[in-house]
C-alpha cells in the first residue's frame, strides 16, 4: 500500500520521555498518548489549570526565533520541531502529547528519543483514511538567499532534497542530501542527526542568558575544526538535521504530503510559509471543483 492510499495510525500505548528544555533549563515531562482518528497532533499543558490543548497546525504557529513555536490562547508550546518530526517520520498521525512545562527537552539535540519512545509504544492502524495533499504545480517561498519549492512528483509519497550551504565554514561547508521519507528512512537516516550551531552562536546565546546549562556534548557546536568535545553521526549531519527540520516543518500541513521538496538554507520560517501556500492553493483547488 502506498502512503498516498494509506490508513491513519496512532501508538499503541502510552510511552514517557523525560529531559531538560535547551532554553528555559527547566525539567520536562513527556507523554505520548493514544488518540482517535482525526484527532490529529495536538499538544496538552497538564502544568495549566484547563489542560490547554494546543493543535499541531500551521495556523498556530507563533515566529519565535531559532524553533516552532505553537499557541492557542494563552497557552504555548516551544521547540516543538523534534517531536512533530519523529511523529511525522514514523506515521503517527493522531497522538496526544502531554507536556508539563511550555518547552519540550531538547535531549540530546535529536530527534531519536522521541522515535525510541514512539517505537517503545508501538503503532496502530486505525479503519479511516490519511488526508493527503498532492503538489499538482510548483510552489516556492524565498527570502534573501535561502528558498523551499514543492513540486509534482510520479512517487506516491514525500521526497526532500535538501542542499546546505556553510562554505565560509571549513567544518561544515557545502553539503547536500536527497530522501524519500519513509518510517524506515526517517529511522536511520535523519533521526539520530543532531542541532548544530557555530562556537560563535553558542556565546552570544549564553552571553543573552540562554542555554547556560548545555554544553557541547549536548548538541553540535562548531569551531574551525569541527564539532567541540563530540563527534559526528554522519559525516554529512548537519544537512541531514536541517532535513528533519523540514519534516517537522511540513507536518503542521495536517495531512500528507505528496510531493518533491527541494530546499536551500530554508529554515523553520520558510519552511512553514511553504505550508500555508500549500494549504491555501489546496483550498483554491478544493473549491473550484465544488463550483464547477
Amino acid at each position: 500500500m502506498t502512503i498516498s492510499q494509506r490508513h491513519q495510525r496512532t501508538i499503541a500505548s502510552t510511552a514517557t520521555v523525560r529531559g531538560i528544555g535547551y532554553w528555559s533549563g527547566e525539567h520536562v515531562n513527556v507523554e505520548f498518548h493514544p488518540a482517535d482518528p482525526f484527532t490529529g497532533i495536538r499538544f496538552v499543558r497538564t502544568d495549566l489549570p484547563a489542560r490547554a490543548a494546543i493543535p499541531a497546525c500551521v495556523a498556530c504557529r507563533r515566529q519565535t526565533p531559532r524553533r516552532t513555536t505553537l499557541a492557542a490562547g494563552a497557552a504555548q508550546v516551544e521547540m516543538v520541531e523534534h517531536v512533530l518530526a519523529a511523529l511525522a517520520g514514523m506515521r503517527i498521525d493522531n497522538c496526544e502529547v502531554r507536556v508539563d512545562r511550555a518547552e519540550l527537552p531538547g535531549m540530546d539535540g535529536s530527534a531519536q528519543p522521541f522515535v525510541d519512545a514512539i517505537v517503545r509504544a508501538g503503532v496502530v492502524q486505525l479503519d479511516a483514511m490519511r488526508r493527503r495533499l498532492t503538489v499538482r504545480q510548483s510552489v516556492r517561498v524565498e527570502a534573501d538567499q535561502a528558498w523551499i519549492e514543492a513540486r509534482p512528483t510520479d512517487e506516491p509519497g514525500l521526497i526532500v532534497r535538501y542542499e546546505l550551504d556553510y562554505a565560509p565554514h571549513p567544518a561544515i561547508g557545502r553539503q547536500s542530501i536527497e530522501l524519500a521519507v519513509t518510517p524506515q528512512a526517517f529511522r536511520s537516516e535523519l533521526a539520530p542527526s543532531r542541532t548544530f550551531l557555530l562556537r560563535d552562536e553558542a556565546r552570544w546565546l549564553q552571553a543573552q542568558g540562554r542555554a547556560r546549562h548545555v554544553s557541547p556534548r549536548e548538541l553540535l557546536v562548531f569551531d574551525e575544526d569541527g564539532p567541540i568535545q563530540n563527534q559526528l553521526r554522519f559525516a554529512d549531519e548537519c544537512v541531514r538535521h536541517k532535513t528533519l527540520d523540514v519534516v517537522g516543518d511540513l507536518a503542521l500541513a495536517g495531512m500528507d504530503i505528496c510531493a518533491y521538496v527541494v530546499c536551500h538554507r530554508s529554515g523553520h520560517q520558510l519552511n512553514a510559509e511553504l505550508v500555508d501556500r500549500l494549504l491555501a492553493e489546496e483550498q483554491r483547488i478544493g473549491a473550484r471543483r465544488r463550483s464547477a
